[in-house]
């Protein structure tokens, strides 16, 4: 089956003769990986008000952003419904820096590649611009990480959702 999705992903991403083929980046120096449809460049790095470790990278391709924020956590948590909650909190703080005006609600539930000890929300956003996000986030206790897309049309719901679920904690 996982199989078969693969094969009908690389299809729809290769369509009209020209492929958008996802390739695998560094989330700076953080140890996580995601596969881009195009190239983010250099990560920024940064520090938390906690000494967090935090990198930010973001791309364009055919008017649609891609991007992604993984934060290393300066402490880490075993259980996962703390890291869920620490989760929710960073989106809603991502929210308010992002001027999001609207929200269709955290869906919850989620694994990383069916992984257990990982928890992810998904939620959709529009901002203060008028551009429509999808986002994605992620914990496995050691890591909080967003991956979003953005744009002024419709988000790109397959495209989306092979980048937003192509995240790689360390380890994994």
């Amino acid at each position: 089956m996982q199989r078969s999705l693969y094969l009908l992903l690389f299809i729809l991403l290769a369509g009209n003769g020209h492929a958008q083929s996802l390739k695998k980046y560094p989330l700076g120096k953080s140890g996580c990986y995601a596969y881009f449809l195009c190239n983010p460049g250099e990560f920024n790095a940064d520090k938390s008000p906690d000494s967090s470790e935090v990198y930010t990278g973001e791309c364009t391709k055919d008017s649609v952003s891609y991007g992604a924020i993984c934060v290393k956590l300066k402490d880490t948590y075993d259980d996962m419904s703390v890291a869920e909650n620490l989760l929710v909190m960073y989106l809603d703080f991502l929210k308010s820096s992002f001027k999001v005006t609207t929200a269709a609600g955290y869906g919850k539930g989620h694994r990383l590649k069916k992984k257990e000890n990982t928890r992810g929300i998904v939620d959709y956003w529009k901002d203060e611009d008028g551009a429509n996000w999808k986002v994605k986030g992620w914990t496995n206790g050691k890591y909080v990480s967003v991956m979003y897309v953005l744009t002024k049309g419709e988000v790109p719901e397959i495209k989306a959702n092979a980048f937003l679920d192509s995240l790689v904690f360390p380890g994994m």
